[in-house]
């Protein structure tokens, strides 16, 4: 028993020392993997579709090169980069500007939850930082901390705030609701802070609330009032929310004209998702007029996941087509991936000219779960870098037909890198057995090294990897 023990100590031990020296080479800087949904817009719908499960994270990975062992994983997945050239200069200052977006974003949803839950003094300290982020959030964040700074009596300060906003911000569709507050500040100005501010918010729901339970038609020009002006944040949302379920024409106008951009931004996201999940010729030909007429990349980006809520695959197919914007085409694609959109997909794919775009089309197949078409590409397609991103995607999808795709693109294809894509999408699958097999037949030392380091950071329990490993200690 002893002995034995000894020998698997002896087998792991060389198992890392194959790893070390597969790690050995300097490695290249990881890359961050790209965000499922750009911008500062609230995530989209989770992908539905036949993706199936995800395998297990393979072990407790402590390797000092560790991306180069793993490779990319991510839906993105770029590859393994080589410093100084100017394409990865580019690609790292776009994650670094894509990070600094993500935490604009995520203060300023704090900030915003803060002030929904009568945690002003927080939300002041996190509309401080959003504003001084200088992103996308922060003429809307200074108008949010006077907002929060007029409830808990800091009106001195509240004022500075919107006189910042202002002079900082003169076109910002903050300005309206700012000059409203500004004067409403001036009004309070030397009176002490009501107790019942919280209550009166809590009063206004409930008002709201009943408005909807009997006769949401006759309180629209009472909620347009109230979206207009400087009530919170969190009784406007239910304002526009009560108006989205009215199907009084005077209704659809107001929820048209906030989804146009008449409101402020955040109102404005908020009226296109209600039109996205209203449905219908109406409400879908009224996102389509805002799509042409608006110059926002942001709102285009709304409005083409409003959309896929709401079904028009034909008017995401046509922005995937016309659309200019090769950012807007992508998410278009993306979009038409979460809907199954498969032959779809496939025409726009061989139409399609700009690699970054085809990437997406490919990872939007993944998306949909078309294994036939992916196969296809990681077999056929002659761009090598669209060949290793349908290879990767394959990894991903784990099942039989895509391993088993992968290990003869292996055993056909003596492109080295072809083969490593080969190789880290079996290892993401977690199919050990398969590795395995590839290494006892591989006759390349460089390539079957590669081979075993995956397998000796896999922790894999299969037998057959203990027994190749046995085998490999008894070679002479």
């Amino acid at each position: 028993m002893r002995i034995q023990s000894l020998y698997i100590a002896i087998v792991f031990a060389a198992a890392s020392a194959i790893a070390e020296s597969a790690s050995a080479q300097p490695p290249a800087p990881p890359t961050a993997p790209a965000p499922a949904a750009a911008g500062p817009i609230a995530p989209g719908p989770v992908a539905p579709g036949p993706i199936g499960p995800l395998p297990m994270t393979p072990g407790v990975m402590t390797l000092p090169s560790l991306a180069t062992l793993i490779g990319p994983m991510m839906m993105d997945m770029p590859m393994i980069r080589t410093p100084g050239r100017e394409g990865d200069r580019q690609e790292r200052e776009k994650e670094v500007e894509q990070r600094e977006r993500d935490r604009d974003n995520r203060v300023y949803d704090q900030a915003r939850d803060d002030i929904d839950n009568g945690r002003y003094d927080r939300a002041i300290e996190r509309f401080t930082d959003v504003a001084a982020m200088k992103g996308a959030h922060a003429d809307a964040a200074l108008y949010f901390k006077a907002w929060a700074q007029d409830r808990v009596g800091q009106r001195t300060e509240a004022l500075a705030t919107l006189a910042t906003l202002t002079k900082e911000y003169p076109k910002s569709r903050y300005l309206t609701q700012a000059k409203a507050l500004d004067q409403e500040v001036r009004s309070k100005s030397g009176q002490p802070v009501r107790a019942g501010d919280q209550s009166d918010e809590d009063l206004k729901l409930y008002a709201i609330a009943a408005l909807q339970n009997s006769d949401p038609a006759q309180a629209v020009p009472m909620l347009e009032k109230l979206l207009e002006g400087t009530a919170s944040p969190r009784v406007k949302s239910k304002a526009l929310f009560v108006l989205a379920q009215s199907n009084s024409a005077k209704s659809r106008e107001v929820l048209k004209g906030i989804a146009m951009g008449n409101s402020s931004p955040d109102l404005q996201n908020r009226a296109i998702d209600y039109l996205g999940t209203q449905g219908g010729n109406e409400a879908r030909t009224t996102l389509s007029e805002i799509y042409t007429a608006s110059n926002d990349v942001d709102v285009k980006r709304r409005i083409l996941r409003a959309f896929m809520v709401s079904g028009a695959r034909d008017r995401l197919l046509t922005a995937a087509q016309s659309e200019q914007n090769a950012d807007l085409r992508a998410e278009a694609v993306q979009q038409l991936g979460v809907m199954g959109a498969h032959d779809a997909l496939w025409q726009l794919y061989q139409k399609e000219t700009a690699v970054d775009v085809k990437k997406r089309i490919i990872q939007a197949m993944f998306v949909g779960g078309d294994v036939d078409r992916l196969v296809d590409l990681a077999k056929t397609e002659k761009n090598p870098e669209l060949r290793r991103t349908a290879i990767r995607n394959l990894g991903i999808m784990g099942s039989k037909k895509a391993s088993g795709a992968l290990l003869e693109i292996y055993n056909s294809d003596k492109d080295p890198e072809v083969r490593k894509s080969v190789i880290n999408g079996l290892f993401v699958q977690s199919n050990a057995s398969g590795l395995v097999d590839l290494a006892r037949k591989e006759q390349d030392p460089a390539m079957k090294k590669e081979i075993v380091s995956k397998l000796s950071v896999m922790g894999s329990k299969d037998p057959a990897v203990m027994q190749y490993m046995m085998e490999l200690l008894n070679a002479k």
